[in-house]
C-alpha cells in the first residue's frame, strides 16, 4: 500500500501551498511549454508519482505528448496516440472527470511501455471543452491512486488548463496587435506612394511581412501572359534569383494559378513542391495562397508561398481584404498618373470657365462662349441650339469670327435623331453619312461636323453644340470629340443654371402663394370658413375665372363649396348636385391626379351655358393612405395648364388634402377623448392619479361613487386626507406609493375590512412638469376568500390534486393524493422522482408529459402507477397544460381518480360479459332485445343464419320481421308483455331478408329497470319450420290413410248391389219384348250404373295399398303421349298447348301408367279451367331439373285456385254439382308421394291463373334406386 505524500492535518496546507506556487511561477509569463515542464515537476514531486505526462486532445481521437517528467519523457513528446490505445486517457476525456485505473496489467500497452502497475488520467478543461488529459503513473504500488488523489489532481489540472489558455490568449493578442501595426504602415504606405511601381513594390514587401512568408509575388496580365510586376523575398539577392526564373519561364506554374484565381474571383490554394516547380530552396514544401485583384486598367493575382507553419484561418480571411485595399490604392496611382495628363487641357478649360464665370448675362455667356470654344478646338464655325416644343432651333452661332443670327430650325434628320438618343455625331466628310441632308450640307458649305448633345441632369436633351470644318484642314480626333464633350458639359450646366433660377423664381412666388394659402387655412382647419377661403385662395393662385371644392362624405351627401358669382338660386343647387356627382364618380373610376376636359362634357350643355363655363380642371384631393378626400375645380383659367401648373396644382390640392385630412383626425381625436373618458368612468375597479405631492388630479366615478360625491369634488384633495378613517389623523402622504416605482400591493381597509389589489404606475404629465402616479384599487376581498376556500377544497377532496413543472416533477399536492400513493407525507412525495417512483418507467411518464404537451389537456387518461410499497394502483387522469404568454408550458394541474376497484370489478364484469355473450352467440335460438317502441337493440350472431347482418337488425322495428298475418298477433302479444306478463309458444312466421319465412315458436319475456317499470322485451324464437313441415305432412298422411279405409269399405258395400244392377239391366235390354219406352229407361239406368262404376274404380284406385311396377322412365314421352290423347278437345276449344320440354331430361324412377294417369289429370283440369273462363285460353307445359329432382310444371292462364292448401284434399272440388268428385288431385297427390317426389299448387305472382309443379327424384344408380323403390327383378 502507499504512503500519503503528506502525513497529518498538514496535508491541505501542503496542497495549498502547491497551488501558490504553481500560480506564482505561471504569473511571471512563462511560455506554454514551460508552464507544461513547471506542472510536470512539481506535481510528480507532490504525489511521489513515477511519472506525469501530458497529452493533447485533437478531435476526433487524436493524442499528441505535450510534455512529461518521468520514464521515457523524451521519447513522449510529440508521440502520437488514438484515444483507444491510451484507454485511461481516452475515458477521462470522454466523460470529463479523473480516471483511476489499479493494479494494471503489465503486459497490456501503455502499462508495458511506461513500467505502470497503477495510473490516473485527469482532463485538462478550458471553458467545458477538453484540450487534453493528465496522467499519473505509479511503478511499484498496484493501488496507489484513489478519489482524494483524483480530486487534487483535478483542481491541479483546472489551473493548467486556465494558465494554457491565459497564455494563448497573450500570444493571440501580440500576434492582432503586431499585424494591425503592418496593416497601418501598410495603409500609410499606400496613401504615401503616388509613384505607381513604387507603390506595388510597397504592397509586396508589406504583405510579406504580414504573412511571414519567405516569397511573395505579384503577376498582372499582359498582352502574352502573366507578367511579375512585383516580387518580394527575405534578401534582394532571392529576389533577383525569382525574378530570373520567372523570365526563363522556369515559374510556368504560376501564371496557372493566377489564371485559376481570376476565374474562381476569390483566393485559391494549391499544393506545391520545390522540387517539382523549380524553386529550389527559396520556399518550403506546402501550400501556396493565390488571391486575384483587379485595378481601374489591370487585373493579376497576389501569390504567396508557403512557409514553415501553415497558413491560420485568420490570416486566409485577412489575405483577399488587405488585397481588395491594394487595388484601390494602385488603381488611385493609375488615375492620378492618367490626371497628369490631362491637367494641362483641365488648365485651359478652367481658364475659359473662369472667364465665362464673370458673366451673368446668359446671353452674353454664351456668345463669349462659343467665341472662345470654336477658337479652343481649332474649328471655323459653330453654333447652340435649343430644343423648343420639340424642335432644335440655332440661338447662337459663330461664323468666321462674326457672331451670326439665330432663330435658324434645324430639320429632323441625323442631327436631332444622334441628340434625342445622346449620342455624339461626328464626320469628316458629312455628305457621305447616310441620311444626310444634302441640300443643307450644300446650302452652309459643311464638309466636317463635329455635334456633341447637351444633356441635363436628368439626362434629358437640352439642346445641341456644334463645330463645323476644322481651321487646319486636318481630320477630326477622339481628342477634339473629348475637349468638345467637355466644353458641352459646361454649356449644359449654363443652360440648366439659367433654366432653373427661372423655375426658382417661379417657384418662389407660388410657394409664398402656397404658404400664405397654408397660414390661412390652418387656423380654419374645421367649417364652411375653411372650404369658402381656400376656393377663393385656389382661384387667385391657379388664375382660374369659378372654383369649387368638392368634400367626400362618406355615408352622407358630399359637400361642395363654390365660387360662382354669376350663378344663383337653382342654377347654383343644380350646379352643386351635379359637379359633386360626376366629379366623384371620374375619381372613383380612375387613378389620375388631374383630369382636364370640357364643361358641357361633365356637367351637359345646358347647364354648362347657364353657369357660363367652357374649360374645367379637376384635381384629386387624396388621403394619407390613397383614400379618395374630395376634388378641386378650376374654371376657365386664363392659359393651358403647363407641367409646372400641374406640380402647383398638385401642391393646392395637397394642402386642401392634409386640412381635410386633419380635420378629421381633430374630429376623431375628440370622439377618441369622450371615448377614453367613458372608458375611464366606466371601469369598476378604483382609479385616482395624484401629482409627486400628493394631491389628486383625477378620480374615476366609481371611486367617486363609492365616497359618495361628485369626482371634480375631489380634485385638489391630499391623498392622505381622502383615506382619512373615522376619528384617524389624516395622513401626509399617499399611503398607496413606495420608493420602489411600479409595483402592486395589497391594502387592507381598516374601517370597511376590505381587502384591495393596488397597482401603481408612475407616468410624465403632458406638460412634463413633473411626475405623476397613477393607483388602480381593485377589490379583492371575494378572491382571497374563494383563494382561501380553494385551499381547504383542495387539502379536503378525496380525489388526488397535482400540480407539475414541465419536466413532470410535483410542485403542490394535496393529502388524497399522498394516501393514494402510499407516502407518509407530502413533503416525502414533494421530494421523490415520479419518473422512476411513482410511474412504472421512464417512458411512461415521457410519453404521458409530452402527449399533454401536444394536446394541451388529457381526460380521463388511464394510467398504471405504483405506490411506495411498489404495488400498483390504476388512476384516471384529467389533467391541462398553463401556457405562458409566449405559448410555452409552464405548468401542468390535474386530478387523479383511484379507479382500482373499479377496475377490478369491470374486469369481472367483462369475464361475466363474454361468458354471456358465448352463451347468446352459441345458442340455436334467435334471440332478439327490443325497447318499449318495438325497435331491435340487440340481436345475437344466430340472425347471420338467417340471412341478416347484425347491423341491419338493429333499429328496424320487430313487426317488420313477421309474416303480414300474424303481425296483429304479434302487436296484442307485445302489449301483453308491456304490460308486464310473459308470452309463451307464440307462433309467427319469421320473414328471411329473401322473402321466405320460416315457422317459429316465440317466448316474450319483460325487462325491468331499478323501479321495476318495463324497459325491454326479450323475444326468443325457436325455429320450427321442419317440425311444423312434418307434423302437417303427419296430419295429411293420417287423413288420407282414414279416407282411404273408408273409400275401401265404402267402394265394396258399393260394387255387390252395382254388379246386379248392372246385369240385371243387360238382361232386360237382351229381352226383345221390352218396349222402346222401357228401353230408353234402361239405357239410362245403364249410363248412370256405368258410371257409378268408374266412380267406385276410382276410389279403389285412391284407396289401393300395393306398389306400383317401377323402373327408370322418360318424363318427356310420357307428357307427349298425355297431351296426344287431350290434343282433339284442346284444339276444338281453341286451347293454345306451348310445350317447353328440356332435352336430354335425367330418368326417374316410376311407373309410366300412373305418371300419365297424374299428368292426365292435372291436364284435364287446367283445360277445365281455361275452356270457358277466359278469351285466348292458354297452357305451358314445362319440364326442368332442380338439383337432384326434375320438375314438371303445368300453368294455365284460368281463374285460379281459389283455396291452394285445401286443393289436394279427398272430395275437395272447385267444380260445379256434378262435374267432379273431389279424388282426382287426391289420386295424383298420393301417386306422387309413393313416388318419393312431391306436388305443388300455387296461383300465378305475374298473371292470371294457377300452376302445378311435380317434382320427382333424379336416378343415377337404377340398381341402388330401384331396391329402394322396391322394384325387384323377376
Amino acid at each position: 500500500m502507499r504512503t500519503p505524500p503528506i502525513v497529518g492535518s498538514t496535508e491541505d496546507d501542503a496542497f495549498q501551498k502547491l497551488l501558490l506556487e504553481f500560480s506564482g511561477a505561471a504569473a511571471k509569463g512563462l511560455s506554454a511549454p514551460e508552464i507544461l515542464r513547471l506542472f510536470c515537476r512539481s506535481t510528480r514531486a507532490y504525489f511521489e508519482v513515477s511519472g506525469v505526462y501530458v497529452w493533447y486532445f485533437t478531435a476526433p481521437d487524436q493524442l499528441v505528448g505535450a510534455e512529461a517528467d518521468g520514464w521515457m519523457a523524451e521519447r513522449f513528446r510529440n508521440a502520437r496516440l488514438k484515444t483507444s490505445e491510451s484507454p485511461v486517457a481516452g475515458e477521462a476525456i470522454r466523460r470529463k472527470k479523473a480516471v483511476c485505473a489499479n493494479s494494471l496489467n503489465s503486459s497490456h500497452s501503455p502499462a508495458a511501455e511506461f513500467n505502470a502497475k497503477s495510473m490516473m488520467a485527469v482532463p485538462v478543461v478550458v471553458f467545458n471543452e477538453v484540450i487534453g488529459a493528465a496522467m499519473f503513473l505509479h511503478a511499484s504500488d498496484p493501488g496507489f491512486f484513489d478519489q482524494d488523489y483524483a480530486a487534487k489532481a483535478t483542481i491541479m489540472a483546472g489551473q493548467l488548463g486556465s494558465f494554457l489558455e491565459a497564455q494563448r490568449l497573450s500570444a493571440q493578442a501580440r500576434e492582432e496587435q503586431r499585424r494591425a501595426g503592418i496593416l497601418a504602415e501598410v495603409a500609410q504606405s499606400l496613401h504615401a506612394d503616388a509613384d505607381l511601381a513604387v507603390l506595388v513594390e510597397a504592397v509586396a514587401d508589406r504583405l510579406r511581412a504580414l504573412l511571414r512568408t519567405p516569397l511573395l509575388c505579384i503577376l498582372v496580365r499582359g498582352t502574352t501572359g502573366f507578367d511579375l510586376w512585383a516580387v518580394a523575398t527575405e534578401n534582394p539577392t532571392l529576389g533577383m534569383s525569382v525574378r530570373s526564373r520567372h523570365d526563363r519561364k522556369s515559374l510556368h506554374f504560376t501564371s496557372d494559378l493566377a489564371a485559376r484565381a481570376l476565374a474562381a474571383g476569390e483566393p485559391i490554394s494549391a499544393a506545391v513542391n520545390p522540387a517539382t516547380h523549380s524553386l529550389g530552396d527559396v520556399a518550403p514544401a506546402g501550400t501556396l495562397l493565390a488571391a486575384p485583384f483587379r485595378t481601374s486598367s489591370k487585373e493579376g493575382a497576389v501569390l504567396v508561398y508557403p512557409r514553415r507553419e501553415p497558413f491560420t484561418t485568420e490570416e486566409k480571411s485577412l489575405l483577399p481584404v488587405v488585397t481588395s485595399f491594394a487595388a484601390v490604392a494602385i488603381s488611385n496611382a493609375e488615375l492620378y498618373a492618367t490626371a497628369r495628363g490631362q491637367a494641362h487641357e483641365l488648365h485651359q478649360i478652367v481658364s475659359i470657365s473662369s472667364e465665362l464665370g464673370a458673366i451673368s448675362d446668359i446671353d452674353q455667356f454664351m456668345r463669349k462662349f462659343i467665341q472662345r470654344a470654336t477658337d479652343f478646338l481649332g474649328f471655323r464655325r459653330s453654333f447652340v441650339g435649343l430644343l423648343e416644343d420639340g424642335k432644335v432651333a440655332v440661338r447662337w452661332s459663330y461664323l468666321e469670327g462674326k457672331h451670326g443670327t439665330a432663330g435658324y430650325v434645324i430639320p429632323e434628320g441625323i442631327l436631332t435623331e444622334a441628340m434625342m438618343k445622346g449620342e455624339v455625331l461626328w464626320a469628316d466628310e458629312v455628305s457621305s453619312v447616310q441620311g444626310a441632308n444634302q441640300n443643307i450640307l450644300a446650302e452652309f458649305k459643311v464638309r466636317q461636323l463635329l455635334a456633341v448633345p447637351l444633356q441635363g441632369t436628368n439626362g434629358q436633351p437640352l439642346g445641341m453644340f456644334g463645330v463645323l470644318d476644322r481651321s487646319d484642314a486636318g481630320q477630326i480626333t477622339p481628342e477634339d470629340i473629348r475637349r468638345a464633350q467637355a466644353l458641352a458639359a459646361q454649356v449644359a450646366v449654363a443652360l440648366e443654371v439659367s433654366r432653373n433660377l427661372l423655375l426658382s423664381e417661379q417657384h418662389r412666388c407660388r410657394s409664398t402663394a402656397l404658404t400664405s394659402l397654408a397660414l390661412e387655412v390652418n387656423s380654419l382647419l374645421r367649417g364652411p370658413e375653411f372650404a369658402h377661403r381656400f376656393v377663393e385662395r385656389a382661384a387667385s393662385i391657379m388664375d382660374a375665372r369659378d372654383a369649387a371644392l368638392i368634400v367626400q362624405g362618406g355615408d352622407t351627401a358630399s359637400a361642395v363649396v363654390m365660387r360662382v358669382p354669376s350663378a344663383t338660386g337653382d342654377v347654383a343647387a343644380e350646379l352643386q348636385e351635379r359637379l359633386a356627382e360626376k366629379t366623384l364618380s371620374i375619381f372613383s373610376s380612375a387613378e389620375e391626379a388631374i383630369a382636364t376636359l370640357s364643361a358641357a362634357r361633365l356637367l351637359g350643355t345646358e347647364l354648362a351655358q347657364k353657369a357660363g363655363w367652357n374649360e374645367m380642371v379637376l384635381a384629386r384631393l387624396n388621403g394619407s393612405n390613397g383614400e379618395l378626400l374630395g376634388a378641386l375645380c378650376l374654371v376657365d383659367r386664363s392659359q393651358p395648364l403647363r407641367e409646372e401648373d400641374k406640380q402647383l396644382l398638385q401642391a393646392v390640392a395637397g394642402q386642401a388634402a392634409v386640412s381635410l385630412e386633419n380635420s378629421r383626425f381633430i374630429t376623431r381625436i375628440e370622439q377618441a377623448n369622450r371615448h377614453w373618458i367613458e372608458i375611464f368612468d366606466s371601469i369598476s375597479d378604483f382609479i385616482v392619479a395624484h401629482d409627486e405631492s400628493g394631491n389628486v388630479l383625477r378620480v374615476n366615478r366609481s371611486l367617486a361613487d363609492f365616497i359618495g360625491v361628485q369626482p371634480q369634488q375631489l380634485i385638489g384633495l391630499n391623498m392622505g386626507a381622502l383615506l382619512a378613517t373615522g376619528g384617524n389623523p389624516p395622513l401626509r402622504a399617499c399611503p398607496f406609493c413606495r420608493n420602489t416605482g411600479n409595483l402592486t400591493d395589497e391594502y387592507v381597509h381598516p374601517v370597511l375590512e376590505r381587502t384591495f389589489l393596488v397597482s401603481s404606475s408612475q407616468v410624465h404629465a403632458a406638460s412634463s412638469e413633473g411626475l405623476q402616479t397613477i393607483h388602480v384599487l381593485k377589490d379583492i376581498t371575494d378572491r382571497r376568500e374563494a383563494e382561501r376556500r380553494y385551499r381547504e377544497l383542495f387539502d379536503n377532496i378525496q380525489e388526488g390534486l397535482f400540480f407539475c413543472s414541465p419536466d413532470g416533477r410535483f410542485v403542490e399536492v394535496n393529502d388524497a393524493l399522498v394516501r393514494m400513493l402510499g407516502y407518509d407525507s407530502r413533503e416525502e412525495l414533494l421530494h421523490s422522482d415520479p419518473r422512476e417512483q411513482v410511474f412504472r418507467d421512464s417512458a411512461a411518464h415521457r410519453e404521458l408529459f409530452s402527449q399533454m404537451e401536444r394536446q394541451s389537456a388529457l381526460h380521463n387518461h388511464e394510467e398504471v402507477l405504483q405506490r411506495k410499497d411498489g404495488s400498483a394502483v390504476h388512476v384516471l387522469i384529467n389533467a391541462f397544460a398553463v401556457r405562458d404568454t409566449h405559448g410555452k408550458v409552464s405548468q401542468y394541474r390535474g386530478l387523479m381518480l383511484d379507479v382500482s376497484g373499479l377496475k377490478a370489478f369491470e374486469a369481472e364484469l367483462q369475464r361475466e360479459r363474454e361468458f354471456s355473450g358465448k352463451i347468446l352467440s352459441n345458442t340455436q335460438s334467435l334471440i332478439l332485445v327490443a325497447d318499449t317502441a318495438g325497435l331491435a337493440s340487440y340481436a345475437n350472431r344466430r340472425w347471420q343464419v338467417m340471412g341478416y347482418e347484425q347491423e341491419a337488425i338493429l333499429g328496424r322495428p320487430l313487426e317488420s320481421l313477421v309474416g303480414e298475418s300474424r303481425r296483429d298477433v304479434l302487436r296484442e302479444a307485445y302489449s301483453t308483455v308491456l304490460a308486464g306478463n310473459q308470452v309463451d309458444n307464440l307462433d309467427l312466421q319469421v320473414l328471411r331478408p329473401d322473402g321466405r319465412a320460416g315457422q317459429f315458436s316465440v317466448n316474450l319475456s319483460p325487462m325491468r329497470d331499478e323501479q321495476g317499470h318495463v324497459s325491454s322485451i326479450v323475444v326468443v324464437m325457436s325455429d320450427v319450420t321442419d317440425a311444423a313441415s312434418l307434423q302437417s305432412k303427419l296430419m295429411h298422411a293420417e287423413k288420407m290413410a282414414a279416407v282411404g279405409q273408408l273409400v275401401s269399405g265404402v267402394a265394396h258395400e258399393v260394387n255387390n248391389p252395382l254388379t246386379a244392377i248392372l246385369g240385371f239391366a243387360d238382361l232386360l235390354m237382351e229381352n226383345s219384348e221390352l218396349p222402346e219406352s222401357a228401353r230408353k229407361d234402361l239405357r239410362v239406368i245403364l249410363q248412370e250404373a256405368q258410371r257409378t262404376k268408374q266412380i267406385v274404380q276410382n276410389l279403389l284406385s285412391f284407396a289401393r295399398q300395393m306398389p306400383p311396377q317401377r323402373k327408370p322412365v322418360q318424363l318427356n314421352p310420357i307428357l307427349k303421349r298425355t297431351v296426344q290423347l287431350r290434343s282433339y278437345d284442346l284444339q276444338s276449344r281453341g286451347v293454345s298447348v306451348t310445350e317447353r320440354l328440356q332435352d336430354a331430361l335425367p330418368f326417374v324412377i316410376g311407373d309410366s301408367h300412373q305418371l300419365q294417369q297424374v299428368f292426365l289429370n292435372i291436364l284435364n283440369n287446367a283445360y277445365d279451367a281455361v275452356r270457358e273462363a277466359v278469351q285466348g285460353p292458354r297452357i305451358e307445359i314445362s319440364t326442368s331439373c332442380a338439383g337432384n329432382f326434375v320438375e314438371v310444371s303445368f300453368r294455365d292462364n284460368g281463374p285460379g285456385v281459389s283455396q291452394p292448401d285445401r286443393i289436394f284434399d279427398p272430395f275437395f272440388t272447385t267444380k260445379q254439382v256434378g262435374e267432379g268428385t273431389g279424388l282426382g288431385l287426391s289420386i295424383c297427390y298420393g301417386i306422387v308421394k309413393e313416388h318419393g317426389g312431391e306436388i305443388l299448387c300455387s296461383n300465378n305472382s305475374d298473371d292470371k291463373g294457377a300452376t302445378f309443379t311435380v317434382r320427382l327424384p333424379i336416378v343415377t344408380d337404377f340398381a341402388s334406386l330401384s331396391a329402394v323403390a322396391g322394384v325387384t327383378k323377376s
